[in-house]
C-alpha cells in the first residue's frame, strides 16, 4: 500500500511539473470562469533586474492585514507572483497549483505574495471561490498597477504580466521571470530558483 502511495504521488508531482495538471475548481468558480481570448504573450519591459534590490511596497491583502516586503528582510526569502486578473482560467488554475508543492517553499524557506491589480472585495469572492490559499494574495488596485509598474510587468491593457520574482533575505532580486500571459507556469523553473535562494 505504502509503495502504491509513494508511486501515485510521484506520479501526479511529475505530471505538475510537466505542465499536465488539471486541477478540480469548484462549480461556482467554474460557473464564473472569464475567458479573455489569447492575449499578447507580453507586454511590457522589465524595470528591475537580479542583483538589484527588489522595490519595497506596502499593499492590503485579502486577510485584511497590510503587507510590506520589507517585513521578510532578514528572515526570510521571497517568492512574488504577478497574475493578471481574477476569475480567469489560467490566474485560476496556476495559484490552487502551489498546494502542491508547498513543501517546495517551505524548504526553501521562501515566502509566496500573490499580487493582482484586483480589487480587496473582487479578490476576497476569487480566492474563497478556489478553495482559499495559503500565502497571502494582495490587492495592488490603487494606485492602479503601482507595485507592478514599478517591477515592469505592468502591462498597457492595466493587467499584470504573469511573473515570478524570487527575493532573497537581504531583499535582492535573484531572479525575474515574465512568462506568456496564455499559459500558466512550468513550476520546474520555480524548483530551480527556489534551489539557489535555499544555497544563499
Amino acid at each position: 500500500m505504502k509503495v502504491y502511495l509513494v508511486r501515485t504521488f510521484a506520479a501526479v508531482f511529475c505530471l505538475f511539473f510537466m505542465g499536465g495538471a488539471v486541477f478540480a475548481e469548484s462549480n461556482a468558480l467554474k460557473d464564473n470562469i472569464y475567458y479573455p481570448g489569447k492575449l499578447k504573450p507580453r507586454d511590457s519591459t522589465l524595470k528591475v533586474k537580479a542583483g538589484q534590490p527588489a522595490p519595497d511596497f506596502t499593499l492590503p491583502s485579502v486577510s485584511g492585514k497590510k503587507i510590506s516586503l520589507s517585513n521578510y528582510r532578514g528572515k526570510s526569502n521571497v517568492v512574488i507572483s504577478f497574475v493578471p486578473a481574477a476569475f480567469t482560467p489560467i490566474c485560476s488554475n496556476q495559484w490552487p497549483g502551489y498546494h502542491i508543492v508547498k513543501d517546495m517553499f517551505d524548504d526553501s524557506d521562501a515566502v509566496l505574495i500573490g499580487i493582482t491589480v484586483d480589487n480587496i472585495p473582487t479578490l476576497h469572492a476569487w480566492t474563497r471561490q478556489m478553495g482559499e490559499v495559503w500565502f497571502e494574495v494582495l490587492s495592488d488596485f490603487w494606485p492602479h498597477g503601482s507595485v507592478a509598474d514599478r517591477y515592469g510587468v505592468l502591462r498597457s491593457d492595466g493587467l499584470s504580466e504573469r511573473a515570478l520574482f524570487f527575493i532573497d533575505r537581504q531583499g535582492i532580486i535573484s531572479a525575474a521571470l515574465v512568462m506568456d500571459i496564455n499559459r500558466r507556469p512550468d513550476l520546474e523553473a520555480c524548483k530551480v530558483e527556489l534551489k539557489k535562494l535555499n544555497k544563499k
